[in-house]
């Protein structure tokens, strides 16, 4: 299966809860990711322009083009301890 990013959910500064087609989510911060060299993050370091993050084709996204893979995302959150599995409703 194609990992995908079903949905983000602002929690302010520069954390998202981040939720996958697998039935995981948790919770990320963006932080250290951001602060990283590129001219793309600079505007995501404000948090006011990091909460217009959506979601787009199963990836996290932002109005200037960022884009983060989702595959990747789902990896380093894996490797933090940052995944649970989703209640059934």
């Amino acid at each position: 299966m194609l990992t995908k990013v079903t949905k983000l959910e602002k929690l302010g500064g520069h954390k998202l809860r981040v939720h996958f087609n697998d039935g995981t989510s948790g919770e990320h911060d963006f932080s250290r990711l951001i602060e990283g060299p590129g001219e793309a993050n600079v505007p995501l370091r404000d948090p006011a322009y990091f909460a217009r993050a959506f979601v787009d084709h199963g990836a996290p996204t932002w109005p200037n083009g960022y884009d983060m893979a989702p595959e990747w995302l789902r990896l380093e959150m894996e490797k933090a301890g940052e995944l649970r599995k989703e209640a059934a409703e």
